[in-house]
Parts: C-alpha cells; sequence; structure tokens
C-alpha cells in the first residue's frame, strides 16, 4: 500500500458517521480525563445530530474508519462560545488514540484555518483546558497566542482558555 492510500481524508461528517463520531468524542474526553463521566457536558458531546443542525462538523477519516472530528462554529451561533464577530471557532477536537500520530489533528485545525480564510474571518478561536497539552503543543505550532483576558470558567469552576490566531 502506497503512502497515498494511508492519507487522512478531511471533511464535512455525513450523518451516518454522527454517531461513531458522538463515540470518539466522549471517549477521547471522559477517557483522558478531560470529563468526569457524570458531567452534562457529556450528552453534549456525545450528541452529533444536535451539533451539527447548529454547526459544522469536520470529520477526519483514514482507509474508511472515523479517526477524528471537530465543531466548527461561526459567530452568533449556538456552538460560538467565545467567538467575536470576525472570529472563527471551533470547538470539540478529539482523534482517536489509535490514531495518533497519522496528522489527522493538524489536518483538522488546517482546514478549519482554510474555512476561516475562504469566508474572509479575521482570526480563528478556541478554549482548551490545560490538561490538554497534546492539543496545546499542536495549536502553538500554527501559532495560536493565549488570550488571558478572556479566559474563563464552566459552571463546574474548571479553568478554561481562550487562543487565538490572527490570520493575514
Amino acid at each position: 500500500m502506497g503512502a497515498h492510500d494511508s492519507a487522512v481524508v478531511i471533511r464535512t461528517a455525513n450523518p451516518d458517521e454522527y454517531d461513531a463520531i458522538g463515540e470518539l468524542t466522549v471517549d477521547v474526553y471522559v477517557g483522558e480525563g478531560y470529563v468526569q463521566a457524570d458531567s452534562l457536558y457529556v450528552t453534549e458531546l456525545g450528541d452529533t445530530p444536535k451539533r451539527a443542525a447548529a454547526a459544522q462538523i469536520l470529520v477526519a477519516t483514514h482507509e474508511d474508519r472515523v479517526v477524528g472530528s471537530l465543531t466548527v462554529a461561526r459567530p452568533g451561533t449556538p456552538y460560538a462560545e467565545i467567538a467575536r464577530p470576525g472570529e472563527l471557532e471551533f470547538r470539540m477536537l478529539a482523534v482517536s488514540k489509535t490514531a495518533r500520530g497519522l496528522g489527522a489533528g493538524t489536518a483538522l485545525v488546517r482546514t478549519v484555518l482554510d474555512i476561516a480564510a475562504a469566508e474572509s474571518f479575521e482570526a480563528v478561536a478556541l478554549t482548551t483546558m490545560p490538561a490538554m497539552a497534546d492539543a496545546r503543543r499542536l495549536y502553538d505550532r500554527f501559532g495560536f497566542v493565549p488570550v488571558p483576558e478572556r479566559d474563563w470558567l464552566t459552571p463546574s469552576g474548571e479553568q478554561l482558555r481562550v487562543l487565538r490566531l490572527q490570520l493575514s
């Protein structure tokens, strides 16, 4: 099998992939300890059809398996928590443990940046948790910078950090 055959493909998710995306997202967030299993947020992470109705769900596939996903939220839409006018936000980045190293996370974030540029957004913004070290390294490589004055707390008091990438 050539290297080309094993490329990660990024596109908007199809409804028949929503269950797999929901399971993957919950597995990553709960399995890696970012979210408590009994948190109300688990329901939100798992409900891909609801997210897809109000936001754009990107999926990463590798050899026809769902290996990653994220949610793209335009400002003023229900899933945009922190996006200001002119900012595209993304949330719920998750890459399956078995697919780490394939470049799915990088490709998903790059796709968001491409969408933002194509739609003339000034910047891309996201919220991350201090525990998400792998994701943070990825964001740092792209040049996202902390915006401490926009950091916020979850209802349970968890510290969340806002990162932003200004597009040229």
